[in-house]
């Protein structure tokens, strides 16, 4: 049986308003019958909302196909109404999936009780019997890879202004995650699809299921990996050595994708511009990084802020961890506190050369991965990551 054992403390907040969770949690990571009770036990003593599974049945019409808004691996994700009249986000894990089960608890191990604006907000879960479910506060517009980066029809405009928004948002979801709760959380698996758009478009940071904690005395967790193929930091990658920076490389590849509205990878393009961070890199050269702007914008964005935060992007991406800023340094540098200009941009880690090396290793350190580049829109097998989303404004 594995344990989680979890101590929780925040820099001066509002008690209320920022009760970063419990003590102590620990909830056994097996699915049979006979470590159920045991499980609600756990997680009712550390006070997060247990909901029955009548009760979700109800909220979703008995999980009826027309409520479901996504898809993944490990299960499904409905939309429901709860008894106080409140939308939500109901994500089901398959009875199947024992590894979900690992990542359903350290979901709610890592984000319960956590409050902010640029996070999924976890009401609570179901742990009866076999039945693994997670409830989650409504998010109105999909996520960032089924708009601004899907194939399909969006009736969101992401003007400029609402690109910068988004992704200031998400820099001080990541910011928060990293440095204001104790221990810092690694979310592990920064990318579009867990990027979920709020009813006004704020950008909130979803789906917790392979966050690691990180205490402060350490330097580095040497764990398994487990991600997204194009947006795993090299070091992370390659030895299994899992810092804070490498969400920032994450945060790097996706700050290209919003300013660029392109893919971190697209197989339809020619070889020399499959790849976004290479082409980045190749134009920042040229000093041409300009062209990299989204052209739907239709020349309606601020050009020396674009090329700002297309350099943040490359900035965020570089190969050695210790040139990575932190986060807040990040935030800072998208606002405009900081100035850029006193940072050395070097050669990023190349998403190409990596994944030459990732589709030729047999090595043990490789653990959960999606191999699926953005453009590809099939399912994350690594989390409970939904990529194929329904229509959510019913």
């Amino acid at each position: 049986m594995t344990c989680f054992s979890v101590c929780f403390k925040q820099k001066a907040s509002s008690p209320a308003k920022q009760n970063v969770g419990f003590k102590k949690a620990c909830a056994c990571n097996r699915a049979s019958n006979g470590n159920s009770e045991r499980n609600t036990e756990n997680l009712s003593e550390e006070n997060v909302k247990l909901y029955s599974y009548k009760e979700l049945q109800l909220a979703t019409e008995n999980f009826n196909p027309r409520n479901k808004i996504g898809e993944g691996g490990f299960g499904s994700v409905y939309k429901g109404r709860l008894k106080d009249g409140s939308l939500a986000a109901i994500k089901v894990l398959s009875v199947e999936s024992k590894q979900g089960v690992r990542e359903f608890l350290t979901e709610i191990i890592t984000i319960s009780g956590m409050e902010h604006e640029n996070l999924v907000k976890l009401y609570g879960c179901c742990a009866e019997r076999d039945h693994r479910i997670l409830v989650y506060g409504y998010v109105e517009n999909n996520s960032l890879s089924q708009t601004l980066l899907g194939d399909g029809y969006s009736n969101i405009q992401f003007s400029w202004r609402t690109r910068t928004k988004i992704c200031i948002g998400v820099a001080r979801g990541l910011a928060f995650l990293h440095e204001e709760v104790r221990p810092h959380i690694i979310h592990r698996d920064i990318k579009p699809s867990n990027i979920l758009l709020g009813k006004d478009l704020t950008a909130k940071i979803s789906d917790f299921g392979l966050a690691k904690l990180f205490p402060d005395n350490l330097t580095h967790i040497s764990t398994r990996v487990a991600g997204t193929i194009g947006y795993l930091a090299p070091e992370y990658a390659m030895q299994g050595q899992l810092t804070r920076k490498a969400d920032v490389y994450g945060f790097g590849v996706l700050l290209l994708e919003i300013v660029s509205g392109r893919c971190n990878t697209n197989k339809r393009l020619p070889v020399e511009e499959r790849y976004l961070l290479e082409t980045a890199w190749k134009l920042y050269e040229k000093r041409e990084l300009i062209q990299l702007v989204d052209m739907t914008l239709e020349g309606d964005f601020d050009m020396d802020e674009a090329c700002r935060y297309l350099k943040i992007g490359l900035l965020c991406t570089q190969d050695m961890p210790k040139s990575r800023p932190a986060m807040s340094t990040v935030l800072k540098l998208l606002t405009g506190e900081m100035d850029l200009r006193k940072k050395k941009i070097s050669r990023p880690a190349i998403l190409s050369e990596l994944t030459a090396v990732n589709s030729n290793t047999t090595s043990p350190a490789w653990g959960n991965l999606d191999k699926s580049s953005s453009q590809n829109r099939s399912t994350t097998y690594a989390t409970m990551t939904f990529t194929s989303i329904y229509d959510r404004s019913n």
